[in-house]
């Protein structure tokens, strides 16, 4: 009986992991597109942009990153052995918390006022999380190699269309500017 609570509480603090990181990256883009504003709306916009992501990151995001490792980590040691498809899971898992740092990283740049990407380079990276939540979600469903070697296929193919809305709606925001 325990075992669910485990993986419920699991869950709940992975909805809410990726819900922190969803939400600080468009922060992120929020904080570069201040930049191009003038004086005082750029000052008062960094400020706040700052506040929120310092609330957000440390309230939410890395007590929910470091919850989801510890409801995780006690879910893994009750199976007892590691099935396959567990072991590709947490592969994805670790490639999220290498994502998680770097945005960390980036978050400490921002709070220093140093913007080192552009906003259309952060929308890019804000679907990174997207991949990562498909890719994990798909695995711990389907349970099965041969159903991840399609969901892989499915994911390049997906990001291949998530590129290209990319492109698309740059296109629709800045008509004038191409590339």
């Amino acid at each position: 009986m325990s075992f669910f609570y485990i993986k419920a509480l699991h869950i709940i603090f992975v909805v809410t992991w990726f819900a922190g990181l969803f939400y600080i990256v468009r922060l992120f883009i929020y904080y570069a597109e201040a930049a191009e504003k003038s004086e005082p709306e750029r000052s008062i916009l960094f400020k706040q942009f700052s506040l929120m992501q310092k609330r957000l990151w440390y309230g939410i995001t890395w007590p929910s990153a470091v919850l989801t490792l510890i409801f995780g980590l006690t879910i893994l040691h009750l199976y007892g052995s590691i099935p396959s498809w567990l072991v590709w899971k947490l592969c994805f898992v670790v490639g999220l918390y290498v994502y998680h740092f770097l945005c960390h990283h980036i978050f400490k740049q921002q709070q220093q006022g140093v913007i080192k990407y552009n906003s259309t380079q952060l929308r890019i990276w804000n679907e990174v999380a997207t991949l990562f939540l498909i890719s994990i979600v798909f695995l711990v469903v389907l349970k099965s190699s041969l159903s991840m070697l399609w969901g892989i296929i499915g994911l390049i193919l997906f990001s291949a269309m998530l590129m290209l809305a990319i492109r698309i709606y740059k296109r629709l925001r800045e008509p004038g500017e191409r590339g």
